[in-house]
């Protein structure tokens, strides 16, 4: 079974004023992390709290088998 994460992503002001949001198709925690690290090279310093945050998302079964992938997300 797939879900859609809706990760909060926290990045400290000055390097953003706001974080961001990633919206991942994963089969568990661990492949959305795996995702969301694999797309985002420029805030990997803050991965030690993506966890976390990932542990904490909004999570939705999906009715369909849909790939693994990042959909969508929104950083400042």
């Amino acid at each position: 079974m797939k879900f859609i994460y809706i990760v909060d992503h926290y990045v400290p002001f000055p390097s953003s004023e706001y974080g961001g949001v990633w919206n991942v198709v994963a089969e568990n925690d661990e492949e959305c992390f795996d995702l969301i690290t694999e797309e985002d090279g420029y805030y990997s310093q803050y991965f030690s709290e993506l966890r976390q945050n990932i542990n904490k998302a909004d999570k939705y079964s999906l009715l369909d088998e849909l790939p693994s992938k990042v959909v969508t997300s929104f950083l400042t």
